[in-house]
């Protein structure tokens, strides 16, 4: 029997009085924004807010639990944000949308950090159902730019090997999310494909936990698709809120991983789902699909949830609880 998991991929919007903390602690500069060596401050500010987002989580019954990523200003090029071998410049726009992050242009070798293993450790202590998140390589490499390696095949493998080293040190956790929205967005080409589902396995092969990538902002190329299966992780993510035809297309044409996690309530809308609905979503895509069954099935937002208004957000993470209930009664 398929066992249902409500879970997020983190990056979750501050609650509103850490947002005004911040803004008067940090100021309002490109300059002010996280650079890994806050004062003690932010630092007890970002501690109380990731305190209550844990406990918001496990309020609203989420099996899953992330640390949230309330520090990462620069959303998924935090990582390389805050490390010693890169520079921040211009700021770019993320993706396809209204928010912008800092240019993190790498300049050395990519050492390890340790600064969301530190955020995991505290996390850690808060809860005993502690997912993790990570940039996918690929998206991570997408959103930098390199004036070290050179090449753009050295430079995936530097940030796959600088991202599994990060992965090492983390506590304990249950699951691996690695966001690779790029990999939709902004496709690789032949022989750089091959590459992405390579670098992939790189960082998959550093943690012990189940390991979940999840591409969103519409489905992957059938090639590019094709690859990740190839991959040795636990399941493939689905944006089934901004694309239903061609992800259930890849599923029927090339099958899935063991479990597979459904982006089934919008990350982006403030428009709250009832948890009947996204139940329904859930077994109209089994129904659409050969797979008779998968171990796990991750129900979570199809985005990130920062572009949220914080209440809007708790109410999202109340119906992806509630409708994995439903979904196990129903299965049951």
């Amino acid at each position: 029997m398929t066992d249902y998991v409500s879970t997020t991929p983190g990056l979750f919007p501050l609650p509103d009085w850490a947002k005004d903390d911040l803004s008067d602690l940090k100021g309002h500069q490109k300059g002010d924004l996280i650079s890994g060596d806050e004062g003690e401050e932010i630092t007890a500010a970002y501690e109380r807010a990731r305190e209550e987002v844990i406990g918001v989580q496990a309020e609203a019954g989420l099996d899953l639990v992330v640390e949230g990523q309330l520090r990462w200003d620069d959303m998924l090029a935090h990582p390389l944000a805050v490390h010693d071998n890169v520079e921040t410049r211009g700021i770019v726009r993320y993706y396809d949308n209204n928010n912008f992050y800092r240019d993190p242009v790498v300049t050395g070798d990519l050492e390890f950090s340790g600064d969301v293993a530190s955020e995991l450790e505290a996390a850690s202590e808060l809860t005993d159902e502690l997912g993790a998140v990570l940039p996918g390589p690929y998206s991570l490499a997408d959103l930098a730019t390199d004036e070290h390696y050179g090449d753009d095949a050295d430079f995936l493998a530097a940030v796959a090997e600088f991202l599994a080293g990060e992965a090492e040190a983390f506590p304990a956790h249950e699951t691996l999310f690695l966001l690779e929205p790029s990999l939709a967005t902004d496709a690789p080409g032949d022989g750089e494909d091959e590459r992405a589902s390579e670098a992939i396995d790189a960082v998959a092969a550093a943690t012990d936990a189940d390991v979940v990538v999840q591409p969103y902002w519409d489905a992957l190329e059938e090639k590019v698709y094709a690859h990740l299966l190839d991959a040795d992780v636990d399941a493939v993510g689905f944006d089934f809120v901004t694309e239903q035809d061609d992800n259930r297309y890849n599923i029927q044409e090339y099958g899935a991983a063991d479990s597979i996690a459904l982006g089934l309530a919008d990350g982006q809308n403030t428009l709250v789902e009832d948890p009947e609905a996204i139940r329904d979503r859930a077994e109209w895509v089994f129904d659409q699909i050969p797979v008779s069954e998968f171990e796990t099935a991750y129900l979570t937002t199809n985005t990130e949830t920062f572009y949220l208004p914080y209440s809007k957000f708790q109410q999202k993470l109340a119906v992806l609880a509630e409708a994995a209930d439903l979904a196990e009664v129903t299965t049951a």
